[in-house]
């Protein structure tokens, strides 16, 4: 593949690939595109090329070869890639556990909502002489979730079209205590990742949804044994067929979905510093996100 860059390779969505969707072998013409953030490398090189009409981005969370465990990720750089690459909607795929006796292995689940468990991330592109409060009350773009939960129902596949996703720490599992306090609390799946990337895409302005990928029910469920890496790999595999099928099937009438979401507007009065208190640096770092409301 050849290396290219943010200036010549542009996309209008991206996807990305969790646990088991590690590429998406029917991107046409694909380019390589190694970029780099003011926040560092991300995770791999973003594969761009176009996918059923669609200008696409992807990007495998935890890098090609499953390296990268959940609390080391780059999901700064990995989102602020995706808007160095022009990208407007954002569709990350990832394997979860199931919180609630309907919700069973190999079912998709498109969650309107977040319980965030994690404690060692840096989840915001501000600070450092600039503070912007985004609202967060629906963490997920309705609209993009809407076209997803539909297109997936018409895939063929058992859908949740809402539903909350805990987001633990990791790397290890839940204890039985954790997992049931966290169906105490309406849970619906668990998973490591989504929470910062949902955080991130609301900063940079970009609509994001999650395909949450069911391969087990935790360790809460009486019945059923508990969570095991061998029985997840197998319901990867499954997983990763229907979440391509999907994604296609989402990305052929993408264009037609109207956007009457506000995420392409989150920052626009959510800039609290006095504009004339903010450092230079500072707007220099983060141009790409705030130069159209400073004057940049």
């Amino acid at each position: 593949m050849e290396q290219d860059d943010a200036m010549t390779a542009r996309a209008d969505v991206g996807v990305i690939g969790g646990s088991g969707l590690y590429a998406i072998e029917e991107i046409e013409a694909p380019r390589e595109v190694r970029l780099t953030t003011p926040f560092g490398e991300p995770t791999d090189a973003f594969l761009v090329g176009r996918l059923s009409g669609q200008a696409v981005a992807f990007l495998p969370r935890h890098g090609r070869g499953h390296r990268i465990a959940p609390s080391e990720l780059n999901f700064r750089a990995n989102i602020w890639g995706m808007k160095m690459l022009g990208v407007k909607r954002i569709i990350a795929a990832g394997a979860v556990g199931s919180m609630k006796e309907d919700i069973h292995p190999l079912d998709l689940v498109f969650p309107d909502q977040f319980i965030d468990r994690t404690h060692h991330r840096v989840a915001t592109f501000f600070g450092d002489g600039i503070v912007a409060h985004v609202g967060l009350a629906d963490p997920f773009c309705g609209v993009l979730r809407s076209h997803l939960a539909g297109v997936a129902r018409d895939a063929g596949a058992r859908v949740h079209d809402r539903g909350t996703y805990v987001c633990i720490e990791g790397p290890q599992f839940s204890t039985r205590a954790e997992s049931h306090l966290y169906r105490s609390w309406g849970a619906s799946v668990i998973g490591m990742t989504n929470m910062q990337e949902a955080r991130l895409a609301r900063e940079a302005e970009i609509c994001y949804a999650t395909m949450a990928l069911v391969t087990d029910y935790d360790c809460w469920h009486e019945t059923e044994e508990s969570v095991s890496v061998e029985t997840i790999i197998d319901y990867l595999r499954k997983n990763a067929t229907m979440a391509r099928n999907v994604v296609s099937r989402a990305l052929r009438t993408l264009g037609t979905v109207t956007e009457t979401c506000a995420c392409g507007s989150a920052l626009q009065n959510a800039i609290i510093t006095d504009r004339r208190a903010i450092p230079e640096v500072a707007k220099r770092r983060l141009a790409l996100l705030v130069g159209k409301y400073l004057g940049e």
